[in-house]
């Protein structure tokens, strides 16, 4: 069942034969920078930062309650050794670029105004600033690996250091090509932000249906790929890390967008460097905190229009 779904996400590729061995294709926005070094990354170890690398990751379309369903193991081990919230909330509409605008914004599509979700030809960024701008303008190095086209018109030039995506023939790539192109990446750079989406979950809940055995085989792949990529990071940071794992909405039938808890409730996942274990957090948490949080991490001072706050809870008092 797992390559099904595989080889329909490779049916959506006008070169799919080429790239059977998780190889990104040549026409892929990529760029390897070095490891930050020297004063700026010296920096990264004043008072205020819990560590020099933060990792976002979204599995498009992931709803709660199959982790379980799913038995994901590196979810499991996640949600085990991390602290976690499975009824955390997105924004509506409950869609892949506005939700994905808020998370990575912290702010509402009040303020973003992104409500559109298609790959548009015009090219047109979010008009506030992202983790990743903030980031860049504390010399930090920052990095992102989607597995959907749209997502590289969200962003300004500048936002990244490095970044792949499909081209917009291609539309959508395999977890397995994107986590081969961030873990590439990895092996020559030490970013202190890098975010990568996982699209599969999405791919089946739209083709069979959210919840269907093909969704939650859909999520064992994409556990899969996060696991390569939690084998990366150890390698390139060794335990200095901290990883949030969340999606941008759940789904019902064959679709999502509503306002109704099936699309609008998201897991919540943060493990690594300094995290308390094992234990659901008890408050609220919204797909905003998931910039401030990482920006708080990063010792970076929360901007006063940002409308999500950093999940402090989950987090080794000092």
């Amino acid at each position: 069942m797992r390559s099904s779904i595989v080889l329909a996400l490779c049916a959506t590729s006008l070169a799919c034969g080429a790239r059977q061995r998780d190889e990104p294709h040549d026409s892929a926005r990529v760029t390897l920078a070095a490891s930050l070094r020297g004063p700026a990354r010296d920096s990264l170890r004043r008072a205020h930062a819990r560590t020099s690398h933060v990792i976002i990751v979204s599995i498009d379309g992931l709803r709660p309650d199959v982790i379980a369903r799913s038995g994901a193991p590196t979810l499991a081990r996640l949600m085990r050794e991390g602290r976690y919230a499975t009824a955390a909330r997105t924004i509506v509409p409950s869609t892949t670029i506005p939700s994905h605008a808020s998370m990575l914004t912290g702010v509402g599509p009040m303020t973003h105004h992104v409500l559109w979700n298609d790959d548009r030809a015009d090219n047109r960024a979010v008009a506030v600033a992202s983790v990743f701008s903030w980031a860049k303008a504390e010399g930090l190095s920052t990095a992102a690996f989607f597995s959907k086209s749209k997502f590289m018109q969200l962003f300004p030039p500048g936002s990244f250091d490095s970044a792949a995506a499909p081209s917009r023939s291609e539309g959508i790539w395999p977890g397995g090509m994107t986590m081969t192109a961030a873990s590439r990446y990895l092996r020559a750079a030490a970013p202190n932000l890098l975010f990568v989406h996982l699209a599969e979950p999405d791919y089946a809940g739209h083709s069979h249906g959210w919840m269907t055995a093909e969704y939650v085989d859909a999520v064992r792949t994409a556990d899969e790929s996060l696991g390569r990529l939690l084998a990366a990071a150890d390698s390139a940071f060794g335990h200095a890390y901290i990883i949030i794992v969340t999606a941008d909405h759940g789904g019902h039938g064959r679709t999502h967008g509503s306002p109704r808890s099936d699309d609008v409730t998201i897991p919540w996942i943060v493990w690594g460097e300094g995290v308390e274990a094992g234990a659901p957090l008890t408050e609220a948490v919204r797909t905003m905190d998931t910039a401030a949080t990482a920006l708080w991490l990063l010792g970076i001072e929360l901007p006063r229009s940002i409308e999500g706050h950093a999940v402090l809870d989950a987090f080794v008092r000092r």
